[in-house]
């Protein structure tokens, strides 16, 4: 509940308020350190968590803490910066204010980096009854849930339940779908037969849809090739050029009329931004983004800006706005920062400028994708570009070493680490009934 203001140290520096510590917010703050500023962090958790790795989270390959840095421990040395858990409501641009949950504050500049979330389209019956993946709490929601569907598996004597229980459903043919159906694939073949010997009569099937024709759109066809040979020599059914119309907890509808029953459904098909209450309705687009020109300035707001997934900035090379992916976000939150600098030193701004590194994606044990510049790689070499890259891009070094041990543990000795259930969920088809009878 808001109530008051916020308490903050006085400062005789111009005041920036950042909501939201992910890739362009953390980078916007890092090169502020101990600059003429004071700034504000505002965000609804005391950490920054590692998103590339969730996955791999969710598939019991590496425990939470593994992937998440606190914001407190990584700003010792900032003696400006200032760090508040609290979520951010709204936005009072007329006069420089920020509502949050534990109060207000007032700003000089507003960055807003609060990132993404899952897009469901509208649905409600997929938002309630399926698992994204934004989030740590999502890819320990998901692992619980799988592993609490594998153990009732283990114990009923109906075929067809085991086999509902034991089936993962994949909505979303990008690099978060494509990466988790990897992972569960190599759970399936090295872990599922030792863990669960009471499932070896109703094989664990894993499903992976995609709308579109082809896996990965981001990457060239002949990756798409690639991953789509990997993952069905792991077994992984593939359903391209295939809507999902309807889950009620336990049955998938497809638009093809085809139906899946499973109890465990993971939508990754769609992300929008994340942003606040009181910014003008012109300032966003259809997925949420706000509009920003080329200074990543809100438009038509002088002293707000946005930065990462959810900042909309069409340029002639990007018509649809830059991949909501890290290194946009990286790029942006650092040029901001020097922009700022530049802007109170009475020097002009410099627009943005992607510079695209590539892209690539997972799909399990020296079976990966990459795309960097002119050149693709695939398998090995693709895995070790792709194991180097997240490897060096963690926050802290014990995390690093951790992440290090973890996947040299699973490499020699195929096997995932702790798989505890965390959280309990109970059988949604009472609550879908209900639903549809106020409907």
């Amino acid at each position: 509940m808001e109530q008051g203001w916020i308490c903050v140290p006085e400062t005789k520096f111009p005041r920036i308020v950042v909501v939201g510590g992910g890739f362009a917010g953390l980078n916007f703050i890092k090169k502020l350190k101990n600059k003429s500023f004071q700034v504000v962090l505002i965000d609804k958790n005391n950490f920054h968590q590692f998103m590339p790795l969730l996955y791999q989270v969710a598939s019991s390959g590496l425990e939470p803490d593994n992937i998440v840095f606190p914001y407190r421990k990584l700003f010792w040395n900032y003696q400006n910066v200032v760090f508040r858990m609290a979520e951010a409501v709204r936005v009072d641009a007329g006069n420089s204010l920020l509502h949050t949950t534990i109060g207000t504050i007032y700003y000089d500049y507003l960055v807003i980096a609060s990132g993404s979330e899952t897009n469901y389209f509208g649905n409600k019956y997929f938002e309630r009854y399926g698992l994204g993946l934004k989030t740590v709490t999502d890819a320990l929601d998901i692992r619980s849930r799988l592993l609490q569907n594998l153990e009732k598996a283990s114990i009923t004597c109906v075929q067809s339940e085991k086999q509902k229980l034991s089936t993962v459903v994949i909505v979303g043919g990008g690099a978060s779908g494509v990466e988790v159906a990897g992972a569960l694939a190599e759970f399936k073949k090295y872990v599922l037969p030792k863990d669960y010997p009471e499932l070896k009569n109703a094989e664990m099937k894993i499903i992976l849809v995609e709308a579109g024709n082809r896996l990965l759109p981001a990457l060239s066809d002949k990756l798409s090739s690639k991953t789509l040979d990997y993952l069905e020599g792991m077994n992984v059914m593939i359903l391209l050029d295939t809507m999902v119309n309807s889950y009620d907890g336990s049955v998938v509808g497809f638009d093809k009329s085809a139906k899946i029953e499973t109890k465990n459904f993971i939508w990754t098909a769609g992300i929008k931004g994340n942003s606040l209450q009181g910014l003008p309705n012109e300032s966003r687009n259809s997925q949420n983004r706000l509009l920003v020109d080329k200074f990543n300035r809100i438009k038509p707001l002088d002293n707000i800006f946005a930065i990462g997934d959810n900042a909309m900035m069409i340029t002639n090379d990007n018509p649809n706005g830059h991949p909501l992916v890290a290194q946009p976000a990286i790029q942006q939150g650092k040029l901001l920062a020097k922009n700022l600098l530049r802007m109170v030193s009475g020097r002009p701004m410099k627009p943005f400028q992607y510079n695209n590194k590539g892209a690539m994606a997972t799909i399990g044990r020296k079976k990966a994708v990459a795309e960097i510049g002119n050149y693709s790689f695939g398998g090995i070499v693709a895995w070790l570009i792709w194991s180097f890259v997240h490897l060096a891009s963690l926050i802290g070094f014990r995390n690093k070493i951790l992440v290090a041990i973890n996947w040299a543990w699973r490499y020699f000795t195929y096997d995932n680490g702790d798989r505890v259930i965390i959280r309990r969920f109970e059988d949604v088809q009472h609550e879908f009934r209900l639903i549809k009878d106020e409907n």
